[in-house]
């Protein structure tokens, strides 16, 4: 089990980290606290290189997975920051224990500087960095674990006139399932009996709950609202959609690019440019005529004052500072992946219902033609016996406004039209076009202009009448509050925004228009919705995608950078690199600009660490051997060590101010 093995590498890093925490502590306190005039006890001043030894071999033991995965990168000809690393650690390490044996058979010698606490301090910081990004990492298995979480586990199938409830892969094709009100549709199918309104928003994205009449097709997976209905099994096990849906979102997460994290790029030159100094500076002191313990100090003392404590803790460091700072926002950052690449998006990809929408019908419009009435007061009566899944935003307008509502009797509900009733003996209609044209109801001319006007707009209308026209009520799915003020931020930042939903072209329009997105794309199926985002990459973008829902799923794994609303579901959630608690669109700018800020950051760091570095490795030449006498100075190297991880804490330490 794929969780299972995450879970226990989990625990292993965890332990390993703990372990190089606790005994690498106490080395680095021995090591360098006489330097800062810091009291160690006689024991370990008497002991001090056994004691040394003893604590590095058990960080270098308990941190030796870095030391492969370095390794390894060499042997590849690919070196990364591990690499970097292990290079400097291993150096300084086995340097160490050469000069321990020395010092043990000659106590009197004092030409000789340990480096064991150099090479345990990089490995201690390492080690609890990689432990703290295997938290935080997106949990891909769970994300998909969740999406089959969310097929119904069993159905209620007809076979010879009998009611039989069997486990989801007993339904066959062709198989007559029955669905009753608030129950999940277990596969997909075409309906062959009843009426409901079926909740189509978490696989879809429509905003609106969907009417099903005989031959409708429903989705497994999807929840039946209102009424009964029977259908015929079309597709059942991996066939259905959402069964596709799991398919493409395993295949985005698996075939997604890895980026190589700019710490990577530098090692990858900075490897083999530090090992050609140092032979490079050892044939020359051969050629110079020095002796071969002279030759050997050069050669390795380059790699040893190359070993990248500074270079270690330069990105690192910031990205903690810069992954916190987020998180004071309100913004989950999962991994330094998504911190990394989100200074880089040039297209933000929006999901309509429930990201930049609401997500739920409410009245937008009334529009009164008989003065008289109380439209609402009215419709709301008569939709309160309704089970039409546009009647509880009505209902909800009514009570909003403390609306006392009328008895009504004699309820018809007209399947697909609308509903009649009698109010005080008056008989009153709501609904759409085609219940007024039944009972010989006049629209005029003005009134269709008005109509007209709303689904533009992408609202759905319905008519209230008596003999005539009493009004009109437009519904839609409203814009949460600060979308528009997020798209005119994006604007500003020259980045393009591009709206995707599975709502109709007319809708999607009309609300794209009104906040003045760039491009959108329109009557997207969720598996379809991947292959826009690829499209998009295809030509050269770097793309963020936001979304709360299933049906954003695969387009969140596939892009660059998978941004997921606080309040969507699981399995967006899970996706996402980036979680917006607030839900607030405008975090999503904070959180591109958060990840330059830290990059600016880092990029600072990386010239203290590089000037570290460039002295240091001077010295290890010998290039001053001629005017000063020495190679490496210990208490110099320590004191540029010191200085530089002193000027990177400040520097991330002001990153506290950012606003």
């Amino acid at each position: 089990d794929e969780v299972q093995i995450k879970s226990e590498e989990l625990k292993k890093l965890k332990k390993r980290s703990m372990v190089s925490f606790i005994f690498g502590l106490p080395l680095i306190y021995i090591a360098m606290g006489p330097m800062f005039g810091l009291p160690v006890m006689s024991f370990f001043e008497e002991n001090n290189i056994i004691i040394q030894f003893i604590l590095a071999t058990i960080v270098i033991l308990s941190s030796f997975h870095i030391w492969k995965s370095g390794l390894k990168a060499i042997i590849r000809k690919n070196p990364n920051m591990d690499s970097l690393i292990f290079l400097g650690t291993s150096v300084a390490y086995i340097y160490s224990i050469v000069v321990s044996i020395i010092l043990w058979l000659n106590p009197e010698s004092n030409s000789f500087h340990l480096y064991y606490e150099s090479a345990a301090f990089i490995l201690v910081f390492i080690s609890f960095g990689k432990y703290l990004e295997a938290v935080t990492k997106g949990k891909t298995s769970e994300a998909i674990k969740k999406l089959i979480g969310l097929q119904p586990k069993a159905a209620t199938i007809i076979r010879n006139n009998k009611e039989l409830d069997v486990a989801i892969d007993e339904v066959v094709v062709d198989d007559i399932v029955l669905v009753k009100p608030g129950g999940k549709i277990p596969v997909d199918g075409i309906v062959i009996d009843g009426y409901s309104g079926v909740d189509e928003s978490m696989v879809t994205g429509e905003s609106m709950p969907v009417e099903k009449n005989k031959d409708d097709k429903v989705i497994g997976g999807t929840i039946n609202q209102t009424g009964k209905i029977l259908f015929k099994a079309t597709k059942v096990g991996k066939d259905t959609m959402l069964a596709q849906i799991i398919n493409i979102v395993e295949e985005a997460i698996s075939s997604k690019p890895p980026i190589q994290l700019l710490a990577d790029k530098i090692a990858f030159y900075f490897v083999p440019t530090v090992f050609i100094i140092a032979v490079l500076s050892s044939l020359f002191w051969i050629l110079a005529g020095m002796p071969a313990n002279f030759v050997l100090t050069v050669f390795v003392s380059v790699l040893i004052i190359a070993c990248p404590c500074v270079l270690g803790l330069a990105t690192p460091t910031a990205i903690m500072m810069g992954t916190g700072l987020a998180a004071q926002n309100g913004i989950l950052i999962k991994s330094n992946r998504a911190l990394e690449i989100a200074q880089k998006v040039n297209i933000v990809v929006f999901d309509k219902t429930g990201t930049l929408t609401k997500g739920k019908p409410v009245v937008t419009d009334i529009i009164r033609v008989v003065e008289s009435e109380n439209v609402l007061q009215i419709a709301a009566s008569l939709e309160k016996s309704s089970e039409h899944p546009l009647a509880q935003a009505i209902i909800n307008k009514a009570k909003e406004d403390k609306l006392k509502l009328f008895d009504v009797q004699d309820f018809e509900a007209i399947l697909g039209k609308g509903i009649k009733v009698k109010i005080n003996e008056e008989l009153v209609f709501i609904g759409n076009k085609k219940l007024m044209s039944d009972n010989s109801i006049s629209i005029s001319e003005d009134i269709q202009k008005e109509v007209n006007r709303l689904e533009l707009e992408g609202k759905t209308t319905m008519f209230l009448a008596k003999d005539n026209i009493l009004g009109v009520i437009g519904i839609a799915d409203t814009l949460k509050e600060y979308s528009q003020e997020a798209i005119n931020e994006f604007h500003k930042m020259k980045k393009k925004v591009v709206m995707i939903t599975g709502d109709n072209r007319t809708v999607a329009e009309a609300i794209a228009a009104s906040i003045g997105i760039d491009e959108v794309l329109a009557e997207v199926l969720p598996q379809e919705k991947s292959a826009k985002i690829k499209e998009l990459q295809q030509q050269g973008n770097v793309v963020a995608m936001v979304g709360d829902g299933i049906n954003d799923a695969p387009a969140l794994a596939q892009s660059d950078l998978g941004i997921a609303l606080g309040s969507g579901t699981d399995v967006a959630l899970e996706t996402g690199e980036i979680i917006l608690i607030k839900n607030d669109l405008r975090d999503v700018i904070k959180a591109i600009d958060l990840s330059r800020y830290t990059f600016k950051k880092i990029k600072q760091n990386l010239f203290w660490a590089f000037f570290y570095n460039i002295m240091g490795i001077s010295i290890a030449t010998g290039v001053f051997y001629p005017i000063t006498g020495w190679l490496l100075n210990p208490s110099i190297a320590g004191a540029a060590m010191a200085f530089s991880s002193l000027s990177i804490l400040f520097n991330v330490l002001s990153m506290k101010r950012y606003n």
